[in-house]
């Protein structure tokens, strides 16, 4: 059976609400609280270990330490989600990304994980210097790059709700639907793996949670068929999945207050436990469901190469 993986960014209200450009991000509202038993619970139903993303600067806080001691208590790997979990790390300089990772890392080891060798960038932000940065620092894999074209849509959505009017270079161009859609290594560094998050192979649109939801608010049956189909041709194209969810794929709307921008928040909590239940079960039926970690140390042994020219098209 062929594998495939789940990985869990674990991004809190207040990131949400910072990249949104709501100023009650700063007060730093949470519900790590309510997210991660819901989400563990879930996972141990399914019998599943994953990969969880996690923010260094939550990890410092109370409820962020207990849900890296719980995540790593129940088996999953812990990975790095970045400090600050600002979705333009593209702007960063070289040292200021080393400062991203390291209070990172060390926020990670100070809460009882493993010192982390999986890195997503907030966003799907990625570039040529941050990849060199991870590779010294001894990373085997990144997994920040989503092979679509529907960035620019997704930035126009995102900024026509913000109240700030937005960000101008947030997820990416077009071009980006040229990037692979399987695992890679990089010719950077000592080749680094890439294990994008997957998208529907040949149509390059989005099959993890939030957009999953977005379309079950619309139309659960709709939803179903659209991870059904997605996942016949992931088996049909020899694509081993990559799974991503949030926390707000448990959440309802009163339990994730200032969200109502956010894709899928019309769906209540419970009715969305369920239909992730049902997308889990529907992937372990045809796949070996495994963490990002795992899953690249299944892949590694015989991965073509890209050049980081790549970054610059899929900007």
């Amino acid at each position: 059976m062929s594998t495939a993986s789940v990985s869990l960014d674990l991004d809190n209200l207040w990131a949400y609400l910072k990249t949104h450009g709501d100023p009650e991000w700063e007060r730093r509202p949470s519900f790590l609280r309510t997210a991660v038993p819901r989400l563990l619970e879930v996972f141990g139903e399914h019998s599943l270990t994953t990969t969880v993303f996690v923010v260094g600067a939550d990890v410092e806080r109370d409820d962020g330490a207990e849900a890296v001691a719980a995540i790593t208590a129940a088996g999953h790997e812990v990975a790095n989600h970045s400090y600050g979990h600002e979705p333009w790390l593209h702007r960063y300089s070289r040292a200021a990304l080393e400062v991203e990772l390291m209070r990172a890392e060390e926020a990670i080891a100070a809460a009882g994980a493993p010192r982390p060798t999986g890195f997503r960038g907030p966003g799907y932000s990625v570039t040529r210097e941050l990849l060199e940065v991870l590779a010294e620092r001894g990373y085997h894999y990144d997994a920040s790059t989503l092979p679509t074209w529907i960035g620019p849509l997704a930035r126009a959505y995102h900024n026509r709700t913000a109240p700030t009017g937005g960000d101008r270079d947030l997820f990416g161009g077009f071009a980006r639907v040229r990037a692979p859609n399987a695992a890679y290594r990089w010719r950077v560094g000592s080749g680094l793996v890439e294990l994008p998050v997957t998208t529907m192979p040949l149509l390059r649109v989005p099959i993890h949670g939030s957009y999953l939801l977005q379309l079950h608010q619309l139309s659960p049956r709709l939803a179903r068929a659209y991870f059904t189909g997605a996942v016949g041709l992931c088996r049909a194209r020899g694509v081993q999945p990559s799974l991503l969810l949030h926390p707000t794929d448990v959440l309802g709307a009163a339990e994730a207050p200032g969200m109502a921008f956010f894709p899928g928040m019309a769906v209540p909590g419970a009715r969305k436990v369920e239909f992730l239940g049902w997308v889990l079960d529907t992937l372990r039926r045809h796949f070996d469901v495994v963490g990002t970690g795992e899953h690249v140390r299944r892949l590694a042994g015989n991965l073509p190469g890209r050049d980081t020219g790549l970054l610059a098209r899929c900007g």
